[in-house]
């Protein structure tokens, strides 16, 4: 910005606004890809401006080979940037043509230049041939192995997840315009639109071809990204996945701002001349600006007490049994524990195997070494085992549990839904967060059970702290529903199980009690804990035992029901529910008639 306009107050705005803005602080406190996109991004416009502002054909030439070679350096890191790239490459040979500055050999040595900047994905292959890393993605020793990665294939090119369907294009638009606004606020938006009106005022400015080549890439950029990005952002969840990209085009707008507001200023100086109050307005509104940005998201941003996701992993590993082998499925439970496991060394007698991961072909060959204690009777888990056409030998799970059955085997969070075949010998036991496969002829022993899982976990976090689209947000809810989980294993089997009257009796029982002791100890509590509390004290009331108080269970059925609706507004069944309500009213009336006559 101070390179084009010569403002260092656009400079400072244009730092400021975009550094400070929630989600640049966010990730760039986190262990991910887009605080290092952000230095390339700036990096190569910065490079874009110095090239336009070079007056010598030397310097030029030197600007557009390490403009080349960060090209493909940015490309190591994350893919997005080539829209970017796609922008400036085809610009910058432009003007290098126009000024007869483009031959074969220069062209060459650009071509070199970028070429050298990809270097870094020689470590994919040299890696992947050695096989020392114990936790890696792909099989990169062949080209084919090696494209597949650099593509993306297995979760689709330019997509950001497997077989999900996002919102329309004009959606995904109109939610990144309410971002930028909520981001950078609305002054930041309305200097960037100054920038581009100034562009195509007839009065040229030198740096007008700049000013439109950044639009043109925030342009195509948030268009492409608009139309490929397959996540339903109406989900908290997935609007922090997306949003985390619109920091590209975030950047652009950052610059734009800079460059408007020194336009505005030259507008100003050019109507009222010598006034000396325009550069005391200048610097005041670029220090307001960033002053709000901070003001306004330190307290989010603020992460140095934050261990929530750290806490989620160590307590999910240190409730497992010496040895047992888990399951993964999922980002969370999957990062997480990988990472604490792996980097940190927790629990390293324990193995964690990746449930998605063992469906691709390459994971078992590369990774099987790496998890010792565990056989693998194929090199593919498949539903339908047996040899594939390509050859490959693929098991089911019911064949793996067989051949791991001196292990305890545990899976977090859930099974992989195309393969049921555990179900012909083994069942699902709740254990925390995670649940146990067991073998079927194992007899279920509800008070040991519950013993056993109501204090594996220490965790202290208030329920719904968290922001919906933090992934700390995600964890809590795990762990908070994980307290219910085997009340809730317990009633579900009085439901559904064939047994006699008395053990039905005794099941019932038993999730009544667990019910109550967990929604009495928690004050603020998930919502669905209220409507399961209720329908086992409506449970209850119907077996009518003689140690059960009628008048408490339907007093306590109406209470949690009635809580339940006021805060579970969007459920289907909630006119359902208070119609149940009204007769359980009539009832508890009738009751307490009964026992004052």
């Amino acid at each position: 910005v101070c390179r084009l306009s010569g403002s260092y107050a656009g400079g400072i705005l244009a730092a400021g606004v975009f550094s400070f803005s929630r989600l640049t602080w966010q990730w760039s406190i986190a262990a991910e890809v887009f605080s290092l996109n952000n230095l390339f991004v700036g990096l190569l416009m910065a490079l874009t401006a110095h090239f336009e502002e070079a007056s010598t054909a030397k310097e030029r030439s030197k600007v557009s080979k390490l403009g080349a070679f960060c090209c493909g350096l940015s490309l190591c890191n994350q893919h997005t940037i080539v829209l970017y790239i796609a922008c400036i490459v085809p610009w910058v040979l432009s003007r290098l043509f126009r000024r007869t500055e483009l031959s074969p050999g220069h062209l060459l040595k650009l071509g070199l230049c970028f070429l050298a900047g990809l270097l870094p994905y020689l470590y994919l292959p040299a890696s992947s041939y050695l096989n020392r890393a114990r936790w890696t993605w792909g099989d990169q020793t062949t080209f084919q192995g090696f494209l597949t990665h650099f593509l993306r294939e297995e979760y689709g090119t330019f997509n950001l997840a497997k077989s999900e369907t996002g919102c329309s294009m004009t959606e995904m638009l109109i939610f990144q315009l309410a971002q930028m606004k909520s981001e950078l606020s609305l002054p930041v938006l309305a200097l960037a639109l100054v920038a581009c009106v100034s562009a195509a005022l007839p009065t040229k400015q030198q740096k007008s071809p700049v000013i439109w080549l950044f639009t043109g890439m925030l342009c195509l950029y948030s268009l492409f990204f608009a139309w490929r990005a397959n996540l339903d952002i109406t989900k908290p969840l997935f609007l922090g996945v997306v949003e985390r990209f619109w920091l590209q085009s975030s950047a652009v707008v950052a610059v734009l701002a800079g460059l408007g507001l020194a336009a505005l200023v030259s507008i100003g100086s050019t109507v009222l001349e010598g006034s000396w109050m325009l550069p005391w307005l200048e610097w005041l509104s670029t220090l307001a600006l960033v002053v709000s940005q901070i003001w306004t998201n330190y307290s989010t941003c603020d992460q140095s007490n934050n261990y929530v996701v750290d806490k989620f992993a160590r307590n999910l590993l240190s409730s497992m049994p010496t040895g047992a082998v888990i399951l993964l499925r999922g980002d969370l439970p999957g990062n997480a524990l990988r990472y604490v496991h792996y980097c940190e060394g927790m629990r390293p007698d324990i193995t964690l195997v990746d449930q998605e991961m063992m469906t691709y072909k390459w994971y078992l060959p590369k990774l099987a070494k790496h998890l010792p204690g565990v056989y693998f009777p194929g090199n593919r888990w498949n539903p339908v085992e047996g040899v594939l056409p390509d050859g490959t030998l693929a098991f089911n799970l019911h064949r793996f549990l067989k051949v791991n059955k001196h292990k305890e085997v545990f899976v977090c969070i859930g099974l992989h839904e195309g393969d049921s075949t555990w179900r012909r010998g083994y069942s699902l036991w709740p254990w925390g967060t995670c649940e146990k496969l067991v073998p079927s002829n194992v007899v279920f022993d509800p008070g040991e059970w519950i013993r056993r899982t109501r204090n594996l976990y220490n965790w202290t976090e208030d329920y719904g702290s968290f922001k919906p689209s933090s992934w700390e947000a995600v964890a809590n809810e795990e762990m908070w529903q994980a307290r219910m989980k085997t009340a809730f294993f317990i009633f579900d089997l009085a439901e559904t199980a064939s047994v006699t009257a008395e053990v039905k009796s005794q099941l019932y029982t038993f999730a009544y009690n667990s019910y109550k002791e967990i929604v009495n100890s928690h004050p603020n509590h998930p919502v669905n804990w209220h409507k399961n509390y209720a329908i086992a004290c409506e449970r209850m009331l119907r077996l009518r035992r003689m140690d059960a108080d009628p008048e408490a269970l339907l007093s306590e059925t109406v209470k949690h029901f009635l809580l339940y609706t006021e805060k579970a507004e969007d459920d289907p069944q909630g006119q359902d529910i208070l119609q149940a309500v009204e007769h359980l009213k009539k009832e508890l009336q009738g009751l307490k008639k009964m026992k004052e006559d």
